[in-house]
């Protein structure tokens, strides 16, 4: 048995992850399941929304996700043995208004993960994916009209 270990990760942060998971990796041998269930979302009209904003959705739901997942599967590979669940979305299958930038990117990572599942059988991982219906999350809602800041976490 192992005493636990806090790690802080921050999801969107993509050049810390592969850190964060060597770390893992050095401290425990080997990560027999790995749950992705960090996201990040805004609401707001296509129009209203910056690129930069879309690009900081997409490296927490999209790009977060995969490369934390690429980080602990060559371990998962050697061993022949591992699960990874992917937390997701109702909106990875279908994109309501305001929210293309948080539907896209939970679209393209259902892509991933069923990609990785069939990629994954031969070595006897377990990739899942996880769609619920809306789910109430920590809320930040600033002064009207400022979608930038309008985000959840």
């Amino acid at each position: 048995t192992y005493a636990p270990k806090l790690i802080l990760l921050d999801i969107s942060d993509i050049n810390c992850i592969r850190d964060v998971a060597r770390e893992i990796l050095n401290c425990y041998g080997c990560v027999d399941i790995l749950i992705n269930n960090a996201s990040m979302k805004v609401k707001g009209a296509v129009q209203s929304i910056s690129l930069e904003l879309d690009k900081k959705i997409m490296d927490a739901n999209y790009f977060g996700p995969i490369t934390l997942t690429k980080a602990i599967l060559p371990n998962m590979i050697s061993r022949r043995t591992g699960q990874i669940v992917l937390i997701n979305s109702i909106q990875g299958k279908i994109g309501i208004p305001f929210r293309a930038a948080y539907a896209a990117s939970k679209h393209a990572a259902v892509g991933f993960f069923d990609c990785l599942r069939a990629e994954m059988e031969e070595f006897d991982i377990s990739v899942s994916t996880v769609n619920p219906t809306f789910i109430c999350s920590y809320h930040h809602q600033p002064a009207p009209g400022n979608w930038e800041a309008s985000t959840w976490k």
